[in-house]
């Protein structure tokens, strides 16, 4: 039976080599860090990890999810409600909600579960959810699994908003859902004249955070810092698998009435396994780290600004932006997604670890290497980065 899909598979996966669209994925041999070692033997910066923070392998969090081990075991064998909760479980979910500036936070495996959980039990198919059109793929998943009718919005269009605002007026409940930064682009949704059309037009507010919490906003709680709507959201889904240390998990927080009812009716919560303590015990860590200091959002701040300016100067295409994800743009050159992954080979060949990124994952001719900042990096790893560019840069003619 194995064989005609065989026949099939392996030609669908010919033809995303052509195309230039494979995956391949490098091997690292060390800890995930701004320096790592790769399987060809080489030691190179990464500059292409959601490691904002540095907290990857960062002693204090080794060391929270070392004693949690210790504490509370490898795993819970069982959900949580029927003998997979544990003290540290709840004492992640009050510090996460603090931090957010929420009522309460319930815990899921991954943020691609706590997307895939959020929709369908709150909205039926009298609702309306009004989702952007670059939103994650777990957002995406997570409203086909929901019968609520469903409204593209144009990408940060806010006359695009109020018109489905008012084409919605008539469903039971309406729900805006946006990321908070979208990780192509590094843009930053407009949650503040989102939060004031949703006033207007009475609907709820729903935002994925995962490329924010831990380090964007003064205090780094996230979007609704940065735009200065805390307290005017009332969903926010976020990851602890990125800048709060990059292992696993993640949690939607919110109103309480909300949180208490996915708690009853969230599939992904209730019929997965809990997060693991060791896992809980270090994002704990992270937490009170993070509450305690803006050291590391600060230095993520300045390494994002440097490295922004020395590549404009140095005359490469970068989308503009106040985040640590830089997109290095090539559409305007023939053939840029060759030229992309072309380029990105070459910057291995120089020791700077990146990813070119080609449709389908971004639109044609919207080809590009994605740069990510950390606050590992230290200064000279920027302006070694930089270097290579420019100099792959004048070799394949990107710059003059």
């Amino acid at each position: 039976m194995y064989g005609t899909i065989r026949e099939d598979l392996k030609k669908g996966l010919q033809e995303i080599r052509e195309a230039g669209l494979y995956k391949e994925e490098r091997v690292i041999t060390s800890h995930q860090g701004p320096e790592i070692r790769v399987s060809t033997g080489q030691t190179v910066l990464n500059f292409c990890a959601n490691n904002y923070l540095g907290l990857s392998s960062h002693p204090r969090v080794l060391e929270a999810a070392s004693q949690g081990l210790k504490d509370w075991g490898y795993g819970m064998s069982s959900v949580r409600f029927i003998c997979g909760t544990q003290e540290i479980h709840k004492t992640l979910e009050k510090k996460v909600s603090d931090f957010l500036g929420m009522d309460d936070a319930i815990l899921f495996a991954a943020c691609f579960d706590a997307n895939g959980g959020v929709f369908e039990p709150l909205l039926d198919r009298d609702c309306a959810i009004i989702t952007d059109s670059l939103n994650h793929a777990s957002v995406i998943d997570g409203i086909r699994l929901c019968k609520a009718q469903r409204y593209i919005l144009k990408h940060m269009d806010m006359d695009d908003l109020e018109a489905k605002l008012k084409e919605t007026q008539n469903a039971k409940y309406r729900l805006i859902a946006t990321d908070g930064v979208f990780s192509m682009d590094g843009d930053i949704a407009p949650l503040d004249k989102i939060c004031d059309l949703a006033d207007k037009h009475d609907a709820l507010v729903m935002v994925d955070d995962s490329h924010a919490t831990g380090f964007l906003g003064k205090t780094g709680r996230g979007t609704h810092e940065y735009r200065a709507v805390m307290g005017r959201v009332d969903l926010i889904t976020t990851t602890f698998g990125k800048a709060l240390g990059g292992a696993s998990g993640g949690c939607v927080a919110g109103q309480a009435e909300m949180i208490t009812w996915l708690r009853q009716k969230s599939r992904p919560y209730l019929f997965s396994n809990t997060l693991p303590p060791a896992v809980a015990a270090a994002t704990v860590g992270v937490m009170d780290l993070l509450s305690k200091t803006t050291e590391l959002r600060d230095k993520l701040e300045k390494n994002q600004k440097m490295f922004r300016k020395m590549m404009t100067d140095a005359g490469f295409d970068i989308r503009p932006g106040d985040h640590p994800i830089v997109p290095i743009m090539f559409g305007k050159f023939e053939n840029d997604a060759k030229l992309a992954q072309d380029f990105a080979s070459r910057l291995l060949d120089e020791g700077i670890y990146v990813i070119g990124f080609s449709y389908p994952v971004v639109p044609h001719g919207q080809a590009r290497i994605r740069v990510q900042l950390s606050a590992a990096h230290e200064e000279e790893h920027i302006t070694k980065a930089v270097n290579a560019f420019t100099k792959i840069g004048k070799e394949l003619k990107v710059i003059s």
